[in-house]
């Protein structure tokens, strides 16, 4: 599969024929390749006596690209991409010997994941997935409000590149007109009062085809519908892990407090009335007062002001049921 990628990295039309013999195999079996990436999700044109190409504004993922675009003085990474993964953030669960600054993005995942187990949708090269670790030295406590703090690294990545602003859904989505296209994913191992490694999943929406759209099961959008032109994904790749490098080195050293006003003026539901639910309990409906230092939700309802401070919860505003 790499090496039918790399044939079609260029965009151009290649023949079955060419293609087979570069990679040593008949024209079924060529097919029967190009299939497999159609069925993952790849889109591909194929006109008759000129072959097979990437779909105009299809970009693979290149690690020569992503880091010459990094920006310069951060910390040093180690970066794999893949064709295919089951999931970016059980990829990285499992590299015991890796260290802080690890990044892992793939091409694909067959079981990409969200908050509750949500399946997250991953087809072949339609959007971003990537995973990174890091270490903190002082228990789950300090990780309060980490999710936010990524969110405005992702946040910032987006309007490097677009020039536009999403809104953010405590406690770890991006909205676009009140439709997801972007949601992140912490898991964290270790020692709850002590050392603990964090993996960091991403996923961004770039382009996804209407029938893409279609198994997603609530409102999403992509950058592709943002003003302007569609950023490269590789350039992205770069503005996002060089933005997770600079907001996870600083909540590190300072929590999420230095974090909290650039976060309010991007807050989806700040001064509106919400619901939130805990765990699988009943709705609490209020009116959102926006987040503190610490990241926690808070929210006046008839019974006072309640802090939500993450964990299972589900948010959602008055017209909202996402």
């Amino acid at each position: 599969m790499d090496l039918l990628l790399d044939i079609l990295r260029d965009g151009q039309f290649h023949s079955g024929d060419a293609i087979g013999e570069r990679l040593g195999v008949g024209r079924a079996a060529v097919w029967k390749q190009l299939k497999r990436l159609q069925d993952l999700g790849l889109d591909l044109d194929s006109v008759k006596g000129r072959g097979y190409r990437l779909a105009p504004g299809t970009e693979l993922l290149d690690r020569g690209h992503i880091t010459r675009a990094l920006d310069d003085g951060l910390m040093p990474i180690k970066l794999d991409l893949f064709s295919t993964l089951d999931s970016t953030n059980e990829y990285v669960l499992a590299q015991e010997c890796a260290a802080k600054g690890y990044f892992c993005m793939s091409e694909h995942q067959s079981a990409g994941r969200g908050r509750r187990g949500r399946q997250w949708c991953s087809p072949f090269g339609a959007n971003l997935y990537l995973s990174c670790l890091w270490e903190f030295a002082e228990g789950v406590a300090a990780l309060e409000g980490l999710s936010l703090a990524v969110g405005l690294a992702v946040q910032r990545a987006i309007a490097r590149e677009t020039g536009s602003y999403m809104h953010l859904k405590w406690p770890n989505d991006l909205l676009w007109q009140g439709r997801k296209l972007a949601g992140i994913l912490l898991e964290i191992s270790g020692d709850p009062a002590g050392e603990c490694r964090v993996v960091i999943g991403v996923g961004v929406n770039f382009r996804l085809t209407k029938a893409q759209r279609d198994l997603v099961d609530q409102p999403c959008a992509d950058l592709s519908e943002l003003p302007g032109k569609l950023p490269s994904k590789n350039r992205f790749a770069a503005s996002l892990i060089s933005e997770l490098l600079r907001v996870l080195s600083s909540f590190e050293r300072h929590g999420f407090k230095p974090f909290m006003d650039e976060w309010s003026q991007y807050d989806a539901f700040k001064g509106q009335v919400i619901s939130v639910q805990v765990g699988s309990g009943q709705w609490c409906e209020g009116v959102s007062h926006g987040v503190d230092q610490h990241g926690a939700l808070q929210v006046d309802t008839d019974k006072g002001l309640i802090s939500y401070r993450g964990g299972e919860v589900s948010l959602r505003g008055s017209a909202d049921d996402t």
